[in-house]
């Protein structure tokens, strides 16, 4: 009898040592970090995915030597339904422990792209599709869905806020489009709201399409209010505006980088401000916060014309003879085929 509660109590003495040392050992290897660079690495937690197939793919990519503890504690625990789909950033040194708070967390990675102020709509389209991490979803401009969104308005250009815009893996450029959409309608609402009195301005949407012109024209941001103050003060005086960026913009595709005079004869583009009295039918490009306030908060001041100095700043004039020194001054003797905006009548 002694000798087998001797032996009993050798056998509990060893499976005491077999299990201590197993837990020591799924201790060890629960805090060993996963083989991840330096530099770390960009893990996408996939619709379906769950922490057995998160684990296989690990060992296939080398990271983890066996898939064993966390598919085992994902059935333990249940936490599969917990895990939070998107695109991960595992850092160097990260343990399983780590991994899981981690896919708990929803901290996934970050993007952002920045849509420039002055881009047309184009332009900012094309930006978007440029984007690895973004989904493409839309077919440029003749996409039904921008038709869709902007069907209260006679263009789409313009109606959407140049702006940094955060998203995820996963996103598309339809989605930022919608944000940006969406922003634009509650800055032009909100200033169109605070705007000042008396301007020649009959809606918020003649006001983003003065703003994209002042976006266009506008090469030093200190000067914004005073372009803006030239063009509401001739819009007042039923001056044309006389401005070269809305005549390109009707040129299109056939605009090969030089304005010529036969363009700013042209009566059959209806963007040519040389020819047309008003604004034009539609924004020019996207005009950022500051051109949309400037728009409606112009500078006060007697200014009626504005020439290039050729380092992005202007000289303002209030009379066409002082705008015409100005020109002789600091174009004309650059170069010979220089138009100033606005410039005197085209005849």
């Amino acid at each position: 009898m002694k000798r087998v509660l001797l032996w009993f109590l050798v056998i509990c003495s060893l499976l005491a040592l077999l299990l201590t040392a197993l837990g020591f050992e799924l201790k060890r290897r629960w805090e060993q970090p996963l083989a991840i660079s330096e530099e770390g690495l960009l893990f996408e937690l996939k619709q379906g995915d769950s922490l057995n197939s998160v684990a296989h793919r690990l060992v296939d990519q080398g990271l983890l030597d066996q898939p064993y503890m966390l598919t085992l504690y994902g059935r333990l625990t249940g936490l599969d339904s917990r895990l939070q789909r998107g695109e991960y950033l595992l850092p160097h040194g990260l343990k399983q422990a780590e991994l899981l708070e981690l896919l708990l967390s929803g901290n996934v990675v970050q993007y952002q792209v920045t849509i420039p102020e002055g881009l047309t709509l184009r332009q900012a389209l094309e930006l978007l599709a440029r984007q690895e991490s973004l989904e493409r979803s839309l077919d440029g401009l003749e996409d039904g869905r921008i038709a869709a969104l902007t069907k209260n308005y006679p263009s789409p250009e313009g109606l959407f806020l140049p702006e940094t815009y955060r998203y995820v893996r996963g996103d598309s450029d339809w989605n930022i489009l919608q944000r940006a959409f969406a922003a634009m309608q509650r800055l032009l609402a909100e200033e169109w709201q605070d705007r000042d009195d008396e301007l020649p301005l009959a809606s918020p949407y003649e006001a983003l399409v003065l703003a994209s012109i002042i976006e266009r024209e506008t090469g030093v941001a200190s000067e914004r209010g005073e372009i803006a103050g030239v063009f509401v003060r001739r819009l007042n005086k039923g001056m044309r505006l006389q401005t070269d960026p809305t005549v390109i913009y009707g040129l299109g595709s056939e605009f090969d980088g030089n304005l010529r005079r036969s363009h700013l004869r042209d009566e059959e583009n209806p963007y040519n401000t040389y020819r047309h009295h008003g604004l034009p039918p539609s924004p020019i490009a996207l005009p950022g916060a500051a051109a949309i306030h400037a728009a409606l908060h112009p500078k006060d001041g007697d200014t009626l014309f504005f020439v290039a100095r050729g380092d992005g700043s202007h000289v303002f004039s209030a009379t066409l003879d002082a705008h015409q020194r100005a020109v002789r001054k600091y174009q004309l003797r650059r170069r010979a085929d220089y138009r100033s905006t606005p410039q005197p009548e085209v005849k």
